[in-house]
């Protein structure tokens, strides 16, 4: 099995052994050092081993992957000649597949809320405890009762029903109280302002999908548009730890294997961080720490190597560092910490050299034998063979014209779930109480404007105040009586008048 080349100088040449390609790794550097060429050097290595990858694409560029190199000139003939590659290197585009959470720049990315679970949501929706246990109350009410949670819809519905039977529920499950229920509300509405509307639903995606092989036996590179999820860092964070956690669910212990099942790349990975409630931050930690023995390596692309915990940045054993800029206190104490974490090398000073290091040049130390760190080397960044830099919409369309998983997932599936079953009780409930519901309705009839609704006032009366209508009947049945009155007196007055006569 072929070690990834990463880079070389004149002495060395740095190398990623498959076998310790899910011990994780950081690629750490300033803006426009090149930490994207190097993600993408080692996805292509991945591939060419068989190893379904999954990136994050922040900036557009990466989906140059799915494009040859152009035609090698002058510059980059002795760059490669340089590293030793300039008759191995050959222009070719990689097997890619694109996804996107919005479903316009790739297949969509969906997931039902009954997958993601009480717990992980409670986690992402940053709940208390009190309000974690009425989310658990409200998934047991579902389950118990066979209701699908599949979109926010049902939630949404769900939490209305609780809500109109609060006494029912805490009956039977336990204490639902107003307070804690609006506290869930607001916190879903938030998330739901992010844009997770349209992560949860179906069809749901099947992880199986993104373990794929093409048929040369490459692995797939499947390829996330996140220019505008990085935007929304709690859908970002929930996109992320979802996928993780099911990774850990479905795949089986492996140890460490010749090479792994699968390779995470997370770009501007502060954006999973900054502002990351403390119970979420922990199980990234842990799905971190413990999915290296699924076979997973998880890899991610930040600035600064203090943007990741410590707890995560410990379990980085593969590292490529590009230059730091020393401007401030603050990146005078990230070179610092940078250097620190390599395994010394006699002959370099590390925290020197960060600040000298041009782009394409980076310090890179990983694991070797027995899982020891190399120690670090200034090398040059090898040149992967595919497009450095965005493609046009028509590539982009034809990619995903090819798709393999396009026609499973690009339809969205809306299928009966706690939302329509819970509106067909509540309209059930309506024929079975005509009468309540005629009550209602005229109750919420909209009455016109203040004169139309004086005319009625007037013209048909309230309860304190006969109306005009009510008024000439009265009128009407005493004239009438009267004038019937008068006609039996006037024949009573003329038949003893007469009769005198």
């Amino acid at each position: 099995m072929s070690d990834i080349l990463i880079g070389r100088n004149d002495a060395t040449a740095v190398e990623l052994d498959p076998r310790f390609g899910n011990r994780h790794g950081m690629i750490a550097g300033a803006t426009g050092t090149g930490k994207t060429v190097s993600l993408m050097v080692l996805a292509e290595g991945f591939s060419r081993l068989g190893t379904p990858v999954f990136m994050a694409d922040v900036k557009g560029d990466i989906a140059g992957m799915s494009q040859a190199a152009g035609p090698a000139g002058d510059k980059l003939k002795a760059r490669l000649e340089k590293l030793g590659i300039d008759k191995a290197w050959q222009p070719a585009a990689n097997p890619v597949v694109f996804w996107d959470l919005y479903g316009k720049l790739g297949s969509p990315v969906r997931a039902t809320v009954s997958e993601m679970g009480p717990a992980l949501l409670g986690r992402v929706l940053d709940l208390s405890d009190v309000q974690q246990g009425v989310l658990e109350i409200v998934f047991k009410l579902a389950d118990d009762n066979g209701w699908l949670l599949l979109d926010l819809d049902d939630l949404r519905a769900l939490l209305n029903h609780v809500g109109d039977n609060a006494k029912d529920v805490s009956q039977h499950y336990g204490l639902v109280s107003t307070s804690s229920l609006a506290a869930v509300q607001r916190a879903l509405l938030q998330l739901e302002q992010q844009g997770a509307a349209q992560f949860f639903g179906e069809p749901a995606l099947d992880l199986k999908d993104i373990l794929r092989q093409d048929m040369s036996g490459r692995g797939i590179i499947n390829i996330l548009a996140a220019d505008q999820l990085v935007l929304k860092p709690k859908l970002y964070s929930t996109f992320l730890l979802w996928m993780l956690s099911e990774l850990f669910e479905l795949l089986p212990e492996v140890g460490d294997p010749d090479t792994p099942k699968l390779v995470f790349f997370f770009d501007e990975a502060h954006l999973l961080f900054d502002d990351c409630p403390p119970a979420l931050r922990q199980r990234v930690e842990q799905v971190v720490r413990l999915i290296r023995s699924k076979g997973v390596g998880v890899y991610f692309c930040s600035q600064n190597p203090d943007d990741v915990p410590d707890v995560i940045l410990g379990q980085m054993g593969n590292r490529i560092q590009h230059a730091l800029r020393a401007f401030t206190p603050r990146d005078q104490k990230a070179v610092k910490a940078a250097a620190e974490t390599f395994a010394p090398n006699p002959k370099l000073d590390v925290a020197k050299v960060i600040g000298e290091l041009a782009t394409g040049e980076a310090l890179a130390s990983t694991l070797r034998d027995k899982g020891a760190p190399t120690p670090v080397e200034r090398v040059l960044v090898t040149t992967p063979t595919c497009r450095l830099g965005p493609i046009s919409d028509e590539e982009r369309s034809v990619i995903r014209s090819r798709s393999p998983v396009g026609p499973k997932y690009d339809t969205p599936v809306n299928r009966e779930s706690a939302a329509e079953i819970l509106a067909r009780r509540a309209d059930d409930k309506a024929v079975d109480n005509p009468q309540q519901v005629a009550q209602q309705e005229a109750a919420a009839a909209p009455q016109g404007s203040a004169w139309g609704g004086a005319m009625h006032d007037a013209i048909f009366g309230t309860k304190r105040r006969q109306g005009m209508i009510e008024t000439m009947a009265k009128q009407t049945v005493r004239t009438m009586g009267s004038q019937l009155g008068r006609q039996i007196l006037r024949g009573v007055m003329g038949g003893i008048f007469g009769g005198k006569r």
